[in-house]
């Protein structure tokens, strides 16, 4: 059990999408200063960066969100340098974090670890069962190896380092770049846009017979900090909602939530990714109590309404 009450804390990425809410949460706790790092000051690729922030830092805990990443199609145009930059930038921390005897390293994964046919609910002691999907195995192999990292460290120097996997995350606040947005955000811009502009019909990747399972970005945040506060094994934890939807019916729903009565033509040429993903929560909720509590439409509607204010 961690107080966070009166602790320093580094959170990476600290100013994106997932990071600003787990920075209010830790300040909801009582923690004395929370430090975010920004690129402009701090290249976590670069070793001397890594070690500068340290020096200003002099964080009791860190709290890695940091990542280079996007959908399938940055995936696809990114594989090497999504490996190396994430891969470098965790490597280093837990290492610098090590090596200034912190007390905690909370290191962030991704649902793009799971083997591409792991048996669904995806549980934890599935994550080493077969090679993830191809489109992002880069990027998830590089964020696995936090994983290793952090049970090697544990075992050779009693290092406190936990591994979170979060399912994918939507909400407001999330980006809605075509370039580099997820599946959520990608269709919500496309179908608000199009119903603003009187458009017909939008067109979706895929074949739409994929499955996902979708995490508010708030409740993950929620259960980030709750492991910070309570978890300290070396077992890696899931963090998601429990349920599963077609990315066929997310459509639907998006539309019907968003008023489009067009049609929604399928670009079957594009990859679908992984077949399908749903986790098994139950680790998170026994370990440390994290259940999700944002109802599914509800996040959506919640997002929509930030979209269509904040997009100028």
């Amino acid at each position: 059990m961690t107080n966070l009450a009166g602790k320093r804390v580094v959170v990476t990425g600290g100013a994106g999408f997932l990071g600003r809410h787990v920075v209010r949460k830790l300040q909801e706790r009582g923690c004395s200063e929370v430090f975010v790092p920004r690129s402009c000051g701090y290249d976590l690729v670069r070793m001397d960066a890594v070690e500068k922030l340290y020096a200003d830092a002099h964080p009791d805990i860190v709290v890695h969100l940091a990542a280079r990443v996007g959908g399938i199609g940055a995936n696809m145009r990114n594989p090497g340098s999504f490996f190396y930059q994430n891969l470098m930038m965790g490597v280093q921390l837990m290492e610098q974090g090590r090596l200034h005897g912190i007390e905690k390293f909370v290191a962030i994964g991704t649902i793009c670890a799971y083997p591409k046919f792991a048996p669904v609910p995806f549980t934890e002691d599935e994550i080493w069962n077969g090679y993830p999907e191809e489109t992002n195995a880069p990027y998830g192999l590089a964020k696995k190896m936090l994983l290793v990292q952090a049970q090697a460290y544990r075992q050779q120097y009693g290092f406190n380092a936990i591994y979170l996997l979060p399912v994918n995350l939507y909400g407001p606040g999330d980006n809605f770049d075509p370039e580099y947005s997820h599946v959520i955000p990608a269709i919500i811009k496309k179908v608000c846009d199009a119903k603003d502009r009187g458009e017909e019909h939008i067109v979706a990747w895929g074949t739409g017979k994929v499955t996902r399972e979708f995490l508010y970005v708030e409740d993950a945040a929620e259960g980030i900090v709750l492991a910070t506060e309570k978890y300290d094994k070396p077992e890696p934890v899931n963090l998601g909602a429990g349920f599963e939807i077609s990315i066929e019916h997310l459509v639907e729903l998006i539309c019907k939530l968003a008023g489009f009565e067009g049609t929604v033509e399928w670009d079957k040429a594009k990859p679908d990714g992984q077949p399908r993903r749903r986790l098994d929560t139950s680790r998170a909720k026994l370990e440390f109590g994290f259940e999700a509590t944002t109802g599914f439409e509800k996040g959506l509607l919640k997002t929509i309404e930030w979209y269509r204010k904040h997009r100028s």
